[in-house]
């Protein structure tokens, strides 16, 4: 497996060893059974019936929404109990790995925001709870969210793939996180958040790049691991170029950049996959992220594995144990990037 990929943007250190880990041999210990779990009640009084018909693909549901268009938008990611708290630990995850924030942009007193993509809502709740001032509306195709939430926090079952609905200067900061592979134009969709934007406005969006990179070069090149880059090269393009690989090459800037922004900065984060770091807090961590990767990869992979690369069923179940399998291997040093 290759070093991360080039980017001009500021770059983590190298993450250190544990000297205990550097034998080849899967270990449960890797995995944190201690966290817990969320399951979550909807509000279905205003929505539409349809958009609770979830489509079910191999046992796994999916949104239903269509929206003026009627054409749909392919999302990837199941919508049901176990990846909704997959969601939930992945917000635990991040959190933990932006040293216990929900935001890196300089906020002072916002009054309006608005969290794209919301999933679950526990980022927007959280944030709601920081900032009982602020109106905050959290977005997504999928009504997943809980109804008991602060008093200034709504969510709204909306598409910000298309264009939003809100008025000029609405907003004062636009949230965006954990949306790859979901949107064919970026472009767009930032040209959006910019005109809803108050002058000097923040947005904020932290997204990953599909795949495990490594600093010592611990995972083979051909390994199940780096096949499962391959996977999501190729099929991006194939769902109409929804890109998998977002931080490659500075991509958020220069989308961005040709939104209108300025004065962009970027912080790139490692965050381990496995209790390998010799670092107690990144051991932590690392910890967190293989529990979340290894107890729920079929969410990430099955619906591009057999809607999109129409790989038959017992296929691609095969190839994800591959992957729990490799995800554990002690002798195997690598982290996400986000």
């Amino acid at each position: 497996m290759a070093s991360p990929p080039a980017t001009t943007s500021e770059q983590a250190a190298d993450i250190e060893v544990d000297p205990t880990f550097l034998r080849s041999s899967p270990s449960p210990s890797d995995t944190d059974s201690a966290i817990g779990s969320t399951t979550t009640d909807v509000s279905t009084s205003s929505l539409s019936s349809t958009i609770l018909q979830y489509r079910e693909i191999h046992g796994r549901t999916y949104h239903n929404y269509t929206g003026a268009t009627a054409q749909g938008t392919e999302y990837w990611a199941p919508n049901d109990d176990n990846a909704n708290e997959q969601l939930d630990v992945n917000h635990h995850l991040l959190t933990l790995s932006l040293e216990n924030k929900l935001f890196l942009a300089p906020l002072k007193s916002p009054q309006n925001v608005l969290d794209v993509g919301t999933g679950t809502g526990i980022w927007a709740i959280d944030f709601a709870d920081e900032f009982p001032e602020a109106a905050v509306t959290g977005i997504d195709i999928s009504p997943i969210q809980p109804t008991w939430v602060p008093p200034n926090l709504k969510f709204v079952v909306d598409d910000a793939t298309t264009e939003w609905a809100y008025p000029d200067e609405t907003f004062d900061y636009v949230h965006i996180r954990y949306m790859v592979g979901c949107v064919k134009d970026w472009v767009g969709l930032y040209r959006e958040a910019y005109r809803c934007l108050k002058p000097g406005g923040w947005i904020e969006h932290m997204d990953c790049s599909v795949g495990l990179w490594c600093d010592d070069r611990s995972i083979p090149e051909g390994s199940v691991l780096d096949e499962w880059v391959g996977i999501f090269r190729k099929a991006g393009p194939l769902m109409g170029g929804q890109d998998f690989f977002l931080i490659e090459g500075d991509e958020f800037v220069k989308r961005l950049e040709e939104a209108g922004f300025g004065e962009v900065k970027t912080r790139v984060v490692k965050v381990p996959v496995g209790s390998w770091p010799a670092d107690k807090k990144l051991k932590d961590i690392g910890g967190v992220n293989l529990f979340s990767m290894h107890r729920d990869v079929e969410a990430f992979a099955l619906y591009v594995l057999t809607s999109i690369l129409k790989w038959e069923i017992v296929e691609a179940q095969v190839f994800l144990a591959k992957i729990r399998s490799e995800l554990k291997n002690k002798a195997y040093h690598g982290y996400t990037l986000w």
